[in-house]
């Protein structure tokens, strides 16, 4: 894990929060489907490579 477990609590809820906040804006017509699945993808994987379940250019462990 590369943020204690104190730092990825906080991202996950942070990365809640961003979901829904693209989800509004896909939905208000602000933003296309690509773009919010574009955005949600790649925001989770820095999740992932916090908490160290994720290296880019690897495979998934």
């Amino acid at each position: 894990m590369r943020a204690n477990r104190f730092v990825i609590e906080d991202l996950d809820r942070l990365l809640e929060d961003y979901e829904k906040v693209v989800e509004k804006e896909l939905q208000e017509g602000h933003i296309k489907g690509n773009t919010a699945e574009t955005y949600i993808i790649h925001a989770r994987q820095f999740v992932r490579w916090c908490k160290g379940e994720f290296d880019p250019g690897s495979r998934n462990r």
